[in-house]
């Protein structure tokens, strides 16, 4: 009986090994790529420029590039639009050539450019000196294809043991990187759904119904002023991107000062800024102003589109809240519960009645002294809660 004929040996086989053996410890693709770059050189393969394309569910990028060129130790990373496909740009470009379904592009960039492909990728890699460039496709499971790409500044481009090479890691490196990918999409879509905070805690294990902690924080809760009125007059296209211009104006000042939204709840959220940070409350404040400056800014432009300026109201208060998991047995929700978010929901929809667009329980102001301009308002009694309740205004 005849033995099979062994797999040829190629330059890459050591990288490969690599990948394979020694990758374990490591959580990010981006390093995995600039290691297996240098490696790659150091095989004896003229690796001058590669890069790595991937598709990721993100709300607001399409995918990303890691570049890396020779003398570089890390990959730089950037992220690509969702409209990149309607731009020149992408368009006739390898990544076109593979989302349309080749499996190969190879250009040699040291032919007359009137003979090769016409894109400005090959000619700004002919300004580097480059003289060969390869791509291929990279096959995840399902279907999934992202892309790889390679290039040399080697005259005569490269031959064929260095692209036997190059082709000998692909399935290796479509295996390491997809669970580099799949890690980083739980991590995106957690942080996406739960807030950063709250995706790390459910990764680390914090997954049992009924579990949690005690966290001490600032409260704030805001809600879209005639939201129903607006839901059922306008078109539907119009109500989502009204929300979503809205949530930024909101969410963005809240994350940039530290905060953590935990929920939107129809036309509202629900946002802490944990004590620990010693200036939670000072914060939450500065991303109130902010909020409040983006909401004008908002208004001026949908006014300009004969859009009805938008009103809102925010609650604020402090307390000890337990944060954790609460919900059915097959279908949780991590959140906050107890008295303290009751009050500031409450302290939310006396705004309304009061006139005031910030409320502040006297708990909350005490925590920010004399730092901010506050109007008292006087007590007044909280539904649910059997004393009155001495409030605090701010126009930020």
């Amino acid at each position: 009986m005849t033995a099979p004929d062994k797999k040829s040996a190629t330059l890459s086989d050591g990288v490969v090994d690599w990948l394979t053996t020694s990758t374990r410890d490591e959580r990010f693709i981006d390093n995995i790529f600039a290691e297996m770059c240098i490696r790659l050189q150091q095989a004896g393969i003229p690796l001058a420029r590669s890069t790595l394309h991937v598709l990721i569910q993100h709300p607001q990028w399409l995918g990303a590039r890691f570049m890396w060129s020779d003398g570089m130790r890390e990959a730089e990373i950037s992220r690509v639009d969702y409209d990149v496909r309607e731009r020149s740009e992408y368009i006739g470009s390898p990544a076109n050539e593979m989302f349309e379904g080749a499996t190969e592009v190879r250009e040699n960039l040291e032919r007359d450019p009137s003979l090769g492909r016409k894109h400005a990728l090959y000619d700004e890699m002919r300004a580097k000196g480059l003289t060969d460039y390869v791509a291929w496709p990279l096959y995840h499971t399902l279907g999934k294809r992202h892309l790889v790409t390679f290039a040399t500044d080697r005259p005569g481009g490269f031959d064929d043991t260095h692209v036997a090479g190059l082709k000998n890691i692909l399935p290796v490196l479509a295996l390491v990187s997809e669970i580099r990918i799949k890690n980083r999409l739980a991590r995106t879509l957690l942080e996406t759904y739960v807030g950063s905070h709250a995706g790390e805690l459910i990764l680390a294990g914090a997954t049992r119904r009924g579990t949690g902690t005690t966290v001490r924080a600032a409260i704030m809760i805001c809600d879209l002023r005639e939201f129903t009125k607006i839901s059922d007059n306008w078109p539907r296209d119009d109500v989502i991107d009204l929300l979503n211009d809205y949530f930024d104006a909101m969410s963005e000042p809240i994350a940039r000062h530290g905060g953590e939204i935990l929920k939107f709840i129809g036309d509202g959220l629900l946002a802490i800024f944990p004590l620990s940070e010693p200036n939670a409350c000072a914060n939450l404040l500065h991303a109130v102003t902010e909020a409040r400056q983006a909401m004008i800014a908002l208004n001026a432009r949908n006014n300009g589109t004969g859009r009805a300026p938008l009103n809102y109201g925010i609650g604020v208060h402090v307390g000890d809240v337990m944060y954790g998991n609460i919900g059915s047995s097959t279908r949780l929700d991590f959140t906050v519960i107890g008295p303290a978010v009751n009050m500031a929901s409450r302290l939310e929809a006396l705004t309304k009645q009061l006139g005031k667009t910030v409320l502040l329980s006297r708990d909350f102001a005490d925590l920010v002294g004399g730092q901010f301009d506050l109007e008292r308002v006087g007590e007044h009694g909280v539904r649910g809660f059997s004393e009155p309740i001495e409030l605090f205004a701010y126009r930020g």
